[in-house]
């Protein structure tokens, strides 16, 4: 059996392992992500998702029973007219945010990155989703912005939550606008020499005979 080591404190990463079947260990990175800048959004989702995974799996290393573990660290970012957008700083640019999204289209991206903690290998990639906005009225953008949600979140908005019918369509992975990409966290497990379903929970063997 693979571990899963998760190294976000994100609740709706966590919620979508979980409703993948996986159960994940989580350790939050503590990283902080106002040491890189200037990078392409692309490229500024992987290089901290890196960054939040190499965090975490200095420490994993370091345990006994590091085999079968694999730390995965991920980091989301909005892209909207080649700019990288991250979680809003107050309420005032969540709203500024949305009315320059409104009736428009950006694309999500997240970095994955995984370490094999018994082989020191990693595995990294980014997958990237188009998604299109309603064209949302100020009214409801400042109720939005008021419920708060849009300030936890990279983008200012979710597809899981308050902001689901603010979001009219997507094209690609609709698990990585969420936060984390299943599709692709298969692929790169494979590519470390683990399998998907070796994440799920193994039954317990049944009970041998009774003794006579």
């Amino acid at each position: 059996m693979t571990t899963l080591v998760l190294a976000s404190a994100s609740p709706a990463r966590l919620a979508t392992l979980r409703a993948a079947g996986v159960e994940p260990v989580v350790i939050v990175s503590g990283v902080d992500e106002s040491q890189v800048v200037d990078l392409p959004p692309a490229e500024l989702a992987l290089q901290l998702a890196e960054l939040k995974c190499s965090a975490v799996a200095r420490t994993v290393t370091e345990r006994p029973d590091r085999q079968g573990h694999v730390v995965l660290g991920c980091d989301s970012v909005l892209e909207l007219d080649g700019q990288a957008h991250g979680k809003p700083a107050d309420p005032d640019e969540a709203r500024a945010r949305w009315q320059a999204m409104r009736g428009r289209s950006g694309v999500l991206h997240t970095g994955h990155a995984l370490h094999d903690a018994a082989s020191g290998r990693v595995a990294a990639a980014t997958a990237s989703t188009v998604v299109h906005f309603a064209g949302v009225t100020d009214d409801e953008i400042d109720a939005y912005v008021a419920t708060g949600e849009p300030l936890h979140v990279a983008g200012a908005f979710t597809i899981d939550g308050l902001g689901g019918a603010f979001v009219t369509a997507i094209e690609g992975d609709h698990h990585n606008v969420v936060g984390l990409s299943l599709p692709l966290l298969r692929e790169l497990l494979a590519e470390l020499g683990h399998s998907w379903t070796d994440l799920w929970p193994h039954p317990a063997p049944p009970p041998g005979p009774s003794p006579s």
